[in-house]
């Protein structure tokens, strides 16, 4: 049996949430109709168990070991994990991406790996399932995201994977690229962003047991608008370093453009790092509330490295964070 080794409780997240989600119309209803209290508006409302729909859509992935780095936070509902996602190629709203991603085809699906690295080729979504579930290397790890929610991911480490390529030793960065196809991801169609997605890591970030390639939620295979079939999740970056519906992993020696930090530099750098002191220019990230938490709840401070600093903090050690943010 695995040993569950939890973090503290006390790790939160980063990302101010936007108030018109806590103050929602869905999770007013059902908190009234728990306290009691708008008994007029919650009558009309259909009961908490019809508006929170959990699991059970998606194959389940056999063989998951709790990761000794889960926090023990209870995660978010799986409702709000799969109803509110930033995924522009599925669409700019925070409701587009489960709207449109029927269109997103997952199978077949393969990876090009390439770059300074001795084994470059291309590993398909099945051949990577199948080997770290054959080797009790997929993980659940339930990680505070800097989406200010508690996801229960599962997926392995993505140093796992980029050992079997064998990377040079000129190998500093390693990048990511997203699926470019507007017939199943419809959000391509408008120029927001310049596609495909690009993002980017060091490559000691990269090599991080923190770093993970997801390719579930909630022990079951990824929903589209999550990211499908695998996503990078980094818990200490804020959210748009994670990601999704990876097509092509390349080793770089120079670091490489990534999306956010080339379209908007004085707001997105490179690293992404969650920290408290450097506010982007257009809001205060000194504070958040959890998605999914209770009206009444009280905004929560962010903690440098979204709460992992125990683990990542030596990664930085010696640079300015404000400069290199």
């Amino acid at each position: 049996m695995p040993v569950l080794i939890k973090k503290p409780d006390s790790i939160p997240s980063s990302e101010i949430t936007d108030r018109k989600v806590w103050e929602s119309r869905r999770r007013f209803m059902r908190e009234a109709a728990v306290l009691g209290i708008g008994a007029g508006l919650a009558a009309l409302a259909p009961p908490a168990s019809a508006l929170l729909t959990g699991p059970g859509r998606n194959p389940r992935i056999p063989n998951v070991v709790e990761s000794p780095l889960s926090t023990g936070e209870t995660p978010t509902e799986y409702d709000d994990i799969t109803t509110y996602n930033n995924f522009y190629e599925l669409g700019t709203g925070k409701s587009d991406p489960a709207a449109n991603a029927g269109s997103l085809k997952t199978r077949p699906w393969e990876i090009r790996v390439e770059g300074e690295c001795e084994r470059p080729g291309t590993i398909g979504i099945e051949e990577i399932l199948r080997a770290f579930t054959q080797e009790e290397r997929v993980y659940r790890l339930r990680c505070v995201e800097a989406w200010a929610m508690v996801i229960p991911w599962v997926g392995f480490p993505l140093g796992d994977l980029l050992k079997r390529f064998k990377p040079t030793s000129k190998a500093k960065y390693v990048a990511f690229e997203t699926l470019q196809d507007p017939k199943q991801l419809p959000g391509q169609e408008r120029r927001v962003l310049d596609w495909p997605y690009r993002e980017g890591l060091r490559m000691d970030e990269a090599m991080h047991p923190l770093t993970i390639l997801a390719t579930g939620l909630y022990d079951e295979l990824l929903p589209g608008q999550d990211g499908a079939p695998i996503r990078l999740v980094v818990p200490w970056k804020y959210g748009f370093k994670s990601i999704k519906s990876i097509v092509s992993i390349r080793f770089t020696e120079t670091q490489p453009v990534t999306t956010w930090s080339d379209l908007a530099p004085r707001e997105y750098g490179f690293y992404a790092n969650v920290n408290p002191k450097v506010d982007h220019p257009r809001w205060s990230q000194k504070y958040q509330r959890m998605i999914g938490a209770s009206i009444f709840a009280s905004r929560r401070p962010t903690l440098m490295f979204n709460g992992y600093a125990d683990q990542v903090a030596d990664l930085y050690r010696g640079m300015d964070l404000r400069k290199f943010f």
